[in-house]
């Protein structure tokens, strides 16, 4: 009979180990050399192993027992209790461990990939709202076998390799008792029945590729690089899982004469210089029409007027933001001889400009 090999050096740590040490050791040996991951020779033996001695080891009691009277001490403890050990029970463990392995995760229903779209629209498309259809490439279930893989009149036979089970058991006997290694069937992988007709359209596979139309509803406010959630677009889930969601991503083209800060509009407005010192009355275009405002006379520059209520809808909440108009005075380029004549008078009465404490 092979002598049983020291509990501690069987999982890499020092007999003053804390609990966590033994636990962190476990997982990643239990990891390493689990069945259902490791197919190498002497790896199920070597799990085997590792199992025993976090089982010793893991408990207080048997533990002690252990660090006294050696195996001896911990066998005393034991009694029968390895007797019958399944390794589908220690799937529990190892599932809130790793995440899951084997039938349990390969057997559920499985979602559908989200799939992703980006879509320009225009600034006033952004700020008002708008609708877009959109071509999608996206999986969908067989429409023809309605995902059963099979002809339509054809049933699927009971996988004879497991029995319909979709697992396959392996009992082997130790030392320690009788070992039942629980794994999933390699010939049906997990499913409990074979194809035997294929669905001729989607050759056996359940699902076809397929371009959609579809609309989406652009809400007023939006911004560049805000997404919208189409839930259920996306591609056809497995095993009766949900579909997929579909995301666009919305880019917003830049606009001729309006920017956008937030909320609000800006809009810089030219004025002559006629305008600007002797003060009007100015058309000027909004997300919603014409509108007017009145130029005072002697305005400069970087003035800046509000118009209330014309800028962006609040994309989470009532009201709208507002447009500001900010002033610029041009000055011509180019003069005819009556304008240079009409400037030249001007600046003899208007005589050289003073310097003010304000602009020192």
């Amino acid at each position: 009979m092979a002598v049983k090999r020291d509990y501690y050096d069987v999982l890499g740590v020092s007999r003053d180990a804390s609990s966590e040490d033994i636990k962190k050791a476990f997982r990643n040996l239990a990891f390493q050399y689990h069945p259902d991951r490791n197919r190498d020779d002497g790896a199920e033996e070597k799990f085997k192993e590792v199992n025993e001695a976090y089982e010793v080891l893991s408990d207080a009691d048997k533990r002690a027992a252990y660090d006294r009277f050696g195996h001896s001490g911990a066998e005393s403890l034991f009694g029968r209790g390895f007797e019958g050990f399944d390794f589908g029970g220690f799937g529990d463990i190892f599932e809130a461990f790793f995440g899951g392995t084997g039938t349990a995760t390969r057997q559920a229903p499985r979602r559908g990939n989200d799939l992703r779209y980006r879509i320009t629209i225009s600034f006033e498309e952004a700020a008002l709202g708008c609708e877009k259809e959109i071509e999608i490439s996206r999986i969908e279930i067989c429409s023809t076998c309605q995902g059963t893989r099979s002809r339509p009149g054809s049933q699927p036979n009971r996988c004879p390799n497991c029995d319909g089970t979709g697992q396959v058991r392996r009992v082997q006997r130790s030392l320690f008792g009788q070992f039942i290694n629980t794994a999933v069937c390699g010939q049906c992988r997990g499913e409990g029945r074979l194809i035997t007709e294929p669905c001729r359209d989607c050759k056996g596979n359940g699902v076809q590729k397929h371009k959609r139309r579809i609309s989406v509803t652009v809400p007023a406010g939006v911004d560049d690089g805000n997404g919208i959630r189409l839930s259920g677009e996306g591609d056809a889930g497995s095993r009766g899982g949900s579909p997929g969601n579909l995301y666009v991503v919305l880019s917003v083209a830049r606009h001729e004469f309006f920017a956008r800060e937030d909320d609000d509009v800006l809009f810089e407005l030219p004025v002559n210089f006629a305008q600007a010192a002797l003060g009007t009355e100015v058309e000027l275009p909004t997300l919603y029409g014409k509108s007017k405002i009145k130029i005072p006379s002697g305005s400069q520059t970087g003035k800046v007027f509000r118009l209330k209520d014309k800028g962006i809808p609040h994309l989470h909440g009532n009201g709208r933001g507002d447009q500001m108009v900010r002033l610029l005075v041009v000055t011509p380029e180019s003069l005819s001889k009556e304008q240079r004549k009409l400037f030249e008078e001007l600046a003899r009465s208007l005589g050289p400009v003073r310097r003010t404490s304000a602009d020192s």
